[in-house]
This record gives C-alpha cells, sequence and structure tokens, in this order.
C-alpha cells in the first residue's frame, strides 16, 4: 500500500462532461438557470499506510488520519481562482488552476504518520480530483498548512496540457 500523486483519471474524464466547476464562475450553474455557483473543494489528509492514487474515484474515510481537532472529511478549499487556459503556436496548451488560499488545518494533533491529501469535489458526491503527497508528518497540538504554488501554466497545482 502507498499513496501516490497525481491527477485523478475519473476527475479528467467528469471534466469532458462539465461535472465539476471550480474558482470562480462565469456560466450558469447546473442546479440553477440564472445564478452561476461554484462547487466546494474540500481537502482531506491521509495516513502514510492508505492507498490514494490515480484510481481514486471519491472522498472515503478508510485510510484517513484521525485525531484531535481534525474532522472527517478534511477542510473546505479556498476556490476563488478562476480555471484559467493559454494556447498559442509557441507553446502547448494549458488549463490550470490553484486553490487561492493555502490548506490549513489548525490546531490539530495527529500522530499517526500522514503523507497525502486528496482534494475532492463535496458538492459533485465527494468525486476525487486529485492527489497530492509530501514527506511523511505529524503534529502535536499544531497548525499544518499546505502552501498552495503560483496560479501559473508550469507551476499550479493541478494542470492539463495538449502535446
Amino acid at each position: 500500500m502507498a499513496n501516490t500523486q497525481s491527477m485523478c483519471t475519473s476527475f479528467m474524464g467528469e471534466l469532458m462532461l462539465g461535472q465539476h466547476q471550480l474558482g470562480t464562475s462565469t456560466i450558469v450553474s447546473r442546479g440553477s438557470l440564472t445564478s452561476p455557483t461554484t462547487d466546494t473543494v474540500k481537502a482531506a489528509l491521509y495516513l502514510t499506510s492508505a492507498t490514494i492514487n490515480a484510481a481514486t474515484t471519491a472522498y472515503s474515510a478508510t485510510g484517513e488520519v484521525s485525531g484531535t481537532n481534525y474532522t472527517a472529511g478534511g477542510v473546505t478549499v479556498t476556490n476563488a481562482t478562476a480555471p484559467t487556459s493559454t494556447n498559442s503556436s509557441a507553446t502547448a496548451g494549458v488549463a490550470y488552476w490553484t486553490p487561492s488560499a493555502s490548506i490549513t488545518y489548525t490546531t490539530v494533533t495527529l500522530t499517526t504518520a500522514f503523507d497525502t491529501v486528496l482534494l475532492y469535489n463535496s458538492t459533485q458526491s465527494n468525486k476525487a480530483i486529485s492527489v497530492h503527497t509530501f514527506g511523511s508528518q505529524t503534529i502535536t497540538a499544531g497548525t499544518f498548512t499546505l502552501t498552495m504554488p503560483s496560479n501559473t501554466t508550469s507551476t499550479a497545482l493541478l494542470r492539463l496540457a495538449t502535446t
């Protein structure tokens, strides 16, 4: 068993079906004919002994951390950055998105080693988006922060590119 960093395979297909609305919304939502909305993205932490990877299709509590001040399902991700895309003759086309703020778990105690965060869409039946790994961590009565990269074609947290 091991966690592996990847964009979830199911997410890529679901994008083509219009099942996810990340960031600021400029289109009419699936649930309303008049009001644009965005989906709620959440971030759940997983133990080093879990198996979270590209084949993950939805959030599950199996293998998720537990501890003081950690709520099952994780925290809500600040989702105010609009997905962006570019395409020119000089470069391949790239679509990209990064949450608009770091992901923070405040005053938690997680004594069993964890090394993975799963981003998932809680608005759309907890559909998995992506898996991100980092070095094994434990924390006692502290704040754990995942600092987000710049939202650019080469560093954004999620990037889809044509070749």
